[in-house]
């Protein structure tokens, strides 16, 4: 019998190219957090960021969020410089008409080749992973409600899916269950907003992101998003 492969055995061989990710704990496959409920917010948005860490352009990323019939679209495909040359990440992530995940592809060319499939039934998300140099893998995780917000490692215009689900007329503090696929990992995410800020002469909503590891500051023009700030990593995305 051909022994599985281990979820840390896979993980090794993903590439590391993390400029900034969603930074979300690790968690059981059974992960339950307050659910709440989508508003039907998305909107159509296509551009590119550039990726900066310590003020030099490390990357940078072209997307575009689309509607598809009676779903959403959302596609980006980003190139980092790191250590191991030039490594690209590939994501499309359909969204139901609420913002609720439908399925979502991701692959990553570089020094290592990867891929995965991943399909939401409701609070259940099923992954087939495919890695180079390694046996196909499926792993299940299952959230307490059906919302599940997809962000994925260096693709940032995810995040602007992530502030058309925040509920702007309650605000406040929202919680959201989060998957982080290239990594396999569940876990959520805290989103508040902050109010209006004056940034580089512009008047700019504030959200600020939270988990136990990371915290973000996004800002958006009507909900637009133009700027990510990670003071921890030194890291920002910004719109062209």
């Amino acid at each position: 019998m051909t022994p599985r492969v281990s979820l840390a055995a896979l993980r090794s061989l993903l590439i590391g190219v993390a400029v900034l990710g969603a930074g979300v704990p690790k968690a059981a496959e059974k992960f339950a957090i307050p659910a709440q409920p989508p508003p039907a917010a998305l909107a159509a948005d296509k551009g590119r960021f550039r990726i900066l860490v310590g003020g030099q352009q490390v990357g940078k990323e072209d997307f575009e969020i689309v509607q598809s019939g009676a779903n959403w679209v959302a596609r980006g495909t980003s190139e980092l410089k790191g250590t191991d040359g030039l490594t690209q990440v590939t994501g499309t992530l359909e969204l139901h008409a609420d913002g609720t995940p439908a399925h979502y592809d991701w692959s990553t060319q570089g020094a290592k080749k990867a891929s995965a499939s991943i399909g939401f039934n409701g609070p259940t998300a099923t992954i087939n992973l495919v890695v180079e140099g390694a046996k196909p893998f499926t792993q299940q995780f299952t959230f307490n409600g059906p919302l599940i917000a997809v962000l994925d490692n260096n693709l940032y215009h995810q995040y602007a899916v992530l502030a058309r689900l925040y509920d702007w007329n309650k605000k406040g503090a929202q919680t959201f269950s989060v998957l982080v696929p290239q990594s396999m990992t569940p876990g959520s995410v805290t989103v508040e907003t902050l109010g209006p800020q004056n940034a580089e002469g512009k008047r700019l909503d504030e959200l600020r992101v939270k988990t136990e590891d990371i915290e973000l500051d996004l800002y958006l023009e009507h909900q637009r998003l133009i700027r990510i700030i990670a003071p921890d990593a030194n890291a920002e995305i910004v719109r062209e």
